[in-house]
């Protein structure tokens, strides 16, 4: 994909949702690096509905410590791997007292050193808590990224790698966000609705999904491309979730 069509395909995304949010609900630091380790292998909405009663209980990590192994268990159970993620929550909490005086760090590896958290989280949290231009590559943008020709790459690391090359200066910091919005609503897996895509001119995909009018014989031109958006919680924040803090 050529630079001016990088550059399209930002303006085009920037222009519909100029403020892009991700979809996990938190109110501090402390609270978003948890959720993220949660939402591994789980939907937002998920980890959502387990930690709205959580956080409720454990806003930092001593609290959480002292919920112990079970009684976390308790909270985070309908969420796929709970009793692993349990363990790692809690290491990280210890670790993060013992090592950070409870505080979530603004550093790539003492982050990576936290039990539970990869690449991909560090990544969020650098971005979403500290304002980093770091884009975290997760299944959505991997494939958004390759689709259409924006920054194809055979892993994450490569994806993410040629992202940061790719991405125009002044889109960095909504990058993975747009990204991952688009893949989750628009550019989905099995069937992406092309027809509806803000970024299809720009799209190199070849195999574009026709729209509905068109799969069944009618002249496209008799349904005119409609923009999707995300949900309204996807752009405008939702529940108790607030201004990024510290713990």
């Amino acid at each position: 994909m050529s630079p001016a069509k990088r550059r399209a395909l930002f303006a085009a995304l920037a222009k519909a949702n100029p403020e892009p949010k991700g979809e996990l609900v938190y109110a501090s630091t402390f609270e978003l690096l948890v959720a993220v380790v949660l939402s591994a292998q789980a939907t937002d909405r998920s980890v959502n509905a387990a930690t709205r009663d959580l956080f409720a209980h454990a806003r930092t990590p001593a609290a959480m410590l002292a919920l112990g192994e079970a009684g976390l268990e308790g909270y985070i159970r309908t969420i796929g791997l709970y009793r692993s993620k349990a363990r790692n929550v809690l290491a990280l909490c210890r670790q993060l007292l013992d090592l950070h005086h409870g505080e979530v760090p603004h550093d790539r590896a003492a982050l990576e050193a936290l039990p539970g958290v990869g690449r991909k989280t560090a990544n969020v949290v650098l971005n979403i808590a500290f304002g980093e231009p770091s884009i975290a590559v997760d299944t959505h943008v991997f494939r958004v990224a390759n689709r259409t020709g924006l920054a194809p790459g055979r892993n994450v690391r490569e994806v993410e790698d040629r992202l940061l090359a790719a991405v125009p200066a002044q889109y960095l910091q909504h990058a993975h966000h747009w990204l991952i919005l688009h893949g989750r609503y628009v550019c989905k897996a099995r069937t992406p609705e092309c027809w509806t895509c803000l970024i299809a001119r720009q799209c190199e995909y070849p195999d574009k999904t026709p729209a509905p009018a068109a799969a069944r014989g009618q002249s496209p031109a008799a349904t005119p491309p409609r923009a999707r958006t995300p949900p309204k919680a996807a752009t405008a924040g939702r529940g108790r979730k607030a201004a990024v803090r510290r713990v």
